[in-house]
């Protein structure tokens, strides 16, 4: 077992916490729709990617381990519920990690298909964040998406230098804590001040 495949099982459990978490807090289903909900929090992005890539089968349909995880994940979410909830910002770190991890290893799978660095790195944002966006829609949420907070272009930073320190020839483990840190570091800093990319039109056009 590879450390690899430990972060990846480890990335699709937290996955499967937080969309567990939102899919109660939001509209307090039974245990089939939340398993649902975490089930495809935890394995959207990633098949997104595989189907883009051309990589068959899916990685949870060809290793059951993978479903596993989210079970375990879903499981755990059940039982520490209160815990979870008290603790804070128990999701915002959940899905921080989740992001971090799943944005590095996509966009490592692509370069590893021959795809361009820059194409890898979008690769390994679509990982990371197409499963929350897919669990927002379902649960009748505004995708983090296309709110304020800095999210998707936290882990198009970290594929983009990823991709860089791997031309460099950077110890693949170094480069992969590096890569995720600066995701985690981006992500948290953004949301503890409030920071947010500008705008696309500022003022709406005053009507004549």
């Amino acid at each position: 077992m590879t450390i690899q495949y430990v972060f990846e099982l480890l990335g699709t459990s937290l996955f499967a916490i937080s969309g567990a978490l939102i899919a109660n807090e939001e509209s307090k289903p039974d245990w089939f729709g939340v398993t649902f909900i975490g089930f495809v929090t935890a394995i959207g992005g990633g098949s997104l990617r595989d189907m883009l890539l051309g990589s068959y089968p899916l990685v949870w349909v060809s290793d059951v381990t993978f479903l596993y995880a989210i079970l375990a994940g879903i499981f755990l979410s059940s039982i520490f519920y209160s815990l979870l909830l008290r603790l804070p910002k128990t999701l915002l770190l959940f899905d921080t990690l989740g992001i971090a991890l799943f944005t590095i290893l996509g966009t490592e799978k692509a370069l590893g298909f021959g795809i361009h660095p820059v194409v890898a790195s979008m690769m390994g944002m679509f990982s990371a964040v197409m499963g929350g966006v897919i669990r927002d829609v379902l649960t009748n949420r505004v995708p983090v998406l296309f709110q304020k907070e800095v999210y998707a272009t936290a882990c198009l930073a970290g594929g983009l230098l990823f991709v860089w320190l791997e031309h460099l020839g950077l110890n693949r483990d170094y480069n992969f804590i590096l890569s995720g840190s600066l995701i985690v570091a981006i992500r948290i800093i953004a949301v503890n001040y409030g920071l947010s990319l500008p705008k696309f039109i500022r003022e709406q056009p005053s009507k004549k």
